[in-house]
């Protein structure tokens, strides 16, 4: 008996989702089916059109990104238009943007992008502190204001080193609560909020008003976690086959209203693990 390609598999088990073969009830995960560019990002320089019909090809139709290295702004959006696939939100650099917002500003219109996200707050040594925190609010609030006033929305993206314990919670809470609700939001790495200790469902329902949007990311069984903000990529697996509790995760990122969800995947593995991914979210029902 021949075996199966990863997409026969993959074809099978959607197929089973859409027949109620896993499970009866209504679907959880509703959403269109996003993706973090930085996915393929060994892919991207082989060929940039080539890389959009792969992820088109997945049923891909929202993006978070950027410009890349090879094609200009305005070129990238008439490919993804051309392939009905939408960049909801592009990052930025911390630096430049506590410098000036005018060049993110230019590209989130370029890409109709509603959303600019911060995934990395720059810090000494590997050790967030107070002082960093309090800095990274007030560059926040400033360029959080800025965008506002464009029509766009500042999310920072946590990366696990924020969890550092701080009065009767973390420098990560600290964050939250001194930022202004008007100019920031949030996006939650579902891998990053788990790996230093979190969980990231209760994280959620913390404060059901501050996120908007997130990584969809799961951390290999077995991994022991710290306040690094870094693993080894092969930690990152496909959904439902580690250690974080997807369904609880969806369940709660839908009652607090999470905008956009982006599938990111750090592996070697990840044009195995994406349609694996997908089919896994698309079965978890109610």
């Amino acid at each position: 008996m021949q075996k199966l390609t990863y997409w026969g598999c993959f074809l099978i088990a959607l197929l089973a989702t859409q027949t109620g073969v896993f499970a009866q009830g209504k679907p959880v995960y509703t959403s269109p089916i996003g993706l973090q560019a930085y996915t393929f990002r060994g892919s991207w320089d082989k060929g940039i059109e080539a890389t959009l019909d792969t992820i088109k090809s997945l049923g891909v139709t929202e993006m978070e990104g950027g410009p890349l290295k090879g094609m200009t702004a305005e070129e990238l959006r008439k490919q993804l238009d051309k392939r009905g696939i939408k960049m909801v939100s592009i990052g930025a650099d911390y630096k430049l943007l506590s410098e000036s917002t005018a060049e993110t500003i230019k590209n989130a219109k370029i890409f109709g992008a509603k959303y600019v996200m911060v995934a990395w707050i720059p810090h000494k040594g590997g050790n967030f502190d107070l002082e960093t925190a309090k800095k990274a609010v007030a560059d926040f609030n400033k360029a959080g204001k800025e965008l506002k006033e464009a029509g766009i929305t500042l999310t920072y993206h946590n990366h696990g080193y924020e969890f550092v314990p701080y009065e009767d919670g973390t420098l990560f809470d600290y964050i939250v609560k001194n930022t202004n609700p008007e100019y920031v939001s949030f996006e939650m790495d579902v891998l990053w909020t788990a790996f230093p200790g979190q969980d990231p469902a209760k994280l959620l329902l913390k404060y059901p008003t501050r996120w908007k949007l997130m990584h969809l990311k799961d951390l290999k069984k077995g991994v022991k976690g710290n306040l690094s903000g870094g693993t080894p990529t092969t930690n990152d697996v496909a959904l439902g086959t580690g250690q974080i509790d997807i369904p609880a995760v969806l369940k709660a990122a839908k009652k607090v209203g999470i905008k956009h969800y982006f599938i990111e995947d750090e592996s070697p593995s990840y044009l195995k693990q994406i349609p694996q991914t997908i089919a896994y979210i698309k079965g978890i029902k109610e």
